[in-house]
């Protein structure tokens, strides 16, 4: 290689390794690279992510709620959670959730006829609901939720509502439902954070 060809391979890697610096020191003072990947209108909504489905996927429930109900005849549900990479990346190197996380959760509703099917549930092509589970202390002094409607900016939900409760009281990790999320659940474990 020609001397020119060297100093300019040396200078690209001076850069790129200047870049790596940069980015360990702000993922080590912050926990989170960046400022996290939500962002927010002028009034304080959440702008949903448009690429959530691009995002860690963490784990499919179907028909799950956490009250004593009596199941009827309503079409089943099928729920969907994601986790910004970055924070999935925390969390699997500390075993707890950084700053910034955002949690999407994405529910579909459950069909049994089309296509080749004949038994089972599958996912309807439509999404039925989209909520955020989101860690910014600054902003809300903790988590907060919110519920999008038709992929438009979310109020927080207030901290009456019973959301707030029940994560707090059987959250397993940070009043998240890690121990629906099985690929982190021995993480947690391991990591001394998993919260029986």
């Amino acid at each position: 290689m020609a001397k020119r060809g060297w100093a300019n391979w040396a200078a690209l890697v001076a850069a790129s390794l200047a870049l790596a610096v940069t980015g360990a020191s702000s993922l080590a003072r912050t926990g989170h690279a960046g400022p996290g990947p939500l962002a927010y209108t002028a009034d304080g909504r959440a702008i949903p992510p448009r690429n959530y489905r691009e995002w860690v996927f963490l784990t499919s429930g179907m028909d799950m709620n956490y009250e004593d109900i009596v199941p009827g005849n309503d079409p089943h549900v099928f729920d969907n959670v994601f986790v910004d990479p970055a924070a999935y990346a925390v969390f699997r190197r500390t075993g707890h959730w950084p700053e910034g996380t955002v949690l999407v959760k994405e529910s579909r509703q459950g069909l049994t006829k089309g296509s080749i099917n004949k038994a089972g549930q599958f996912q309807s092509e439509a999404v039925a609901a989209v909520e955020l589970h989101v860690k910014d202390t600054r902003r809300f002094g903790g988590w907060a939720f919110f519920d999008v409607v038709d992929g438009k900016p979310a109020k927080m939900l207030p901290k009456t509502e019973d959301c707030h409760a029940c994560h707090g009281d059987h959250g397993a990790v940070d009043s998240t439902f890690v121990q629906f999320y099985p690929t982190l659940v021995g993480i947690a474990r391991a990591k001394g954070t998993f919260r029986n």
